[in-house]
C-alpha cells in the first residue's frame, strides 16, 4: 500500500483550501500528499458566500472572475487504498450524529436567466423574511451577477425532522413570480445543502486534525465557513512541523458563547428573528459584517447587543 506524509479526508473546500495553502507556501516541496475523496468528478456544487474583510488565497475567484490551479497531489476514492498509519491526516468529513433536536441551515437555490435586464447587479437582497415561515425561520436571498442573472435561494433554520419545509422548488417558484414579479425565467444551475448549527463530534486521534466543519469553523449563527477555513488552513501551515503539538486553532470563545445565546433564542423565538437580524443591521452595517466575520472589537460587539430585545437574551443566558 502506498504511503503518504499528508492526508486530507474531504476534497471540498476545508480539504482543497488546505492543500492550496501548503502547496502555494512550498510545504510540500519535499512532501507527500493524497486526498481521499469518492467522487468521480468535480461540478458546481456550491455557491460559499462570505464578508470579505479579510485578503485570502481566492480572492482572484471572487465574483464572475475564476482562475484553475493545480496541485501536485493524487486522489483517492477510499482511505483504504493508502497506509495511513505514518501519515498526518487532515479530515473535513465531520462526525454527525443524526439527532431531532439539533438546529441546521438547510437550503435550496437556483440560478435564473430572464429575457429582459430585471435586476440591480450593484445591490444584493440579504435576508427577505416576507414567506412563509411555518413556526421556524425562513427567508431568501437573491444575488444578481448581471441585470438578467441571478441566484435565488431559499433558507431554513430549524430541525431536520420537519419533511414539510424542503418542497424547496415549489417555494422558489412562488418566491421568483410572485416576490420578484418575474413570470418568465430559465433555471441554469440548482445547489442544495444543509449546514450543522452545532459542533460536530471532534474526538482527539493522533497524527489526525479536523478541519472545515468537522474542526468546528462554521459560525453557528450564520453558517459561514469560508473564510474561517482560510485563516484555519494558514495556520496549519505556519505549523505544520509541529502542528500535532500547537494549540487547537478555534473560532474566538467570545463568538462561539454568542453564538451559543443567539441560538437559544432562535429556537424558542422563531418569530422573533426577522426583527432580530433587521436590528443588528441597523446598529450599522459594517458593524454586522463585523461581528458576523468575527472580526468586531468589544464595543462594536457592544452596540448590537445594546440593539438586541434584552427580556429574550436574559431568558436565554440562564437557560
Amino acid at each position: 500500500m502506498k504511503e503518504f506524509d499528508y492526508i486530507i479526508i474531504g476534497g471540498g473546500c476545508a480539504g482543497l483550501s488546505l492543500a492550496y495553502e501548503l502547496e502555494i507556501h512550498e510545504k510540500l516541496k519535499d512532501k507527500t500528499l493524497a486526498i481521499i475523496e469518492p467522487r468521480e468528478e468535480y461540478k458546481r456544487d456550491k455557491t460559499w458566500s462570505f464578508w470579505k474583510v479579510t485578503p485570502h488565497n481566492f480572492d482572484d475567484c471572487v465574483k464572475k472572475n475564476w482562475e484553475n490551479f493545480s496541485v501536485n497531489i493524487l486522489f483517492f476514492k477510499n482511505i483504504k487504498e493508502i497506509n495511513k498509519q505514518n501519515s498526518l491526516v487532515f479530515n473535513s468529513v465531520p462526525n454527525i450524529k443524526k439527532n431531532h433536536l439539533n438546529l441546521w441551515q438547510h437550503f435550496c437555490g437556483v440560478e435564473i436567466k430572464t429575457d429582459n435586464d430585471i435586476f440591480d447587479e450593484k445591490i444584493f437582497n440579504l435576508m427577505d423574511f416576507d414567506c412563509e415561515q411555518r413556526e421556524s425561520v425562513h427567508f431568501f436571498y437573491t444575488l444578481p451577477y448581471t441585470k438578467n442573472r441571478a441566484l435565488v435561494e431559499t433558507t431554513w433554520l430549524s430541525k431536520m425532522n420537519d419533511n414539510s419545509q424542503k418542497d424547496y422548488e415549489n417555494q422558489i417558484n412562488n418566491y421568483i413570480k410572485n416576490n420578484l414579479n418575474i413570470k418568465n425565467y430559465e433555471i441554469t444551475y440548482k445547489e442544495e445543502g444543509a449546514i450543522p448549527l452545532f459542533y460536530p463530534l471532534n474526538k482527539n486521534e493522533k497524527n489526525k486534525i479536523n478541519i472545515g466543519t468537522a474542526g468546528g469553523m462554521t459560525r453557528l449563527s450564520t453558517g459561514y465557513t469560508f473564510l474561517n477555513i482560510q485563516e484555519h488552513s494558514k495556520y496549519i501551515r505556519e505549523n505544520i512541523d509541529n502542528i500535532t503539538n500547537a494549540k487547537k486553532f478555534e473560532i474566538n470563545r467570545k463568538y462561539q458563547f454568542l453564538d451559543e445565546i443567539f441560538l437559544r433564542v432562535l429556537e424558542k423565538n422563531p418569530e422573533k428573528m426577522s426583527d432580530i437580524f433587521f436590528r443588528m443591521f441597523k446598529t450599522s452595517p459594517k458593524t454586522a459584517i463585523k461581528f458576523l466575520s468575527n472580526k468586531s472589537n468589544f464595543l462594536e460587539d457592544l452596540s448590537i447587543i445594546f440593539k438586541m430585545p434584552k427580556l429574550i437574551f436574559i431568558r436565554a443566558l440562564f437557560d
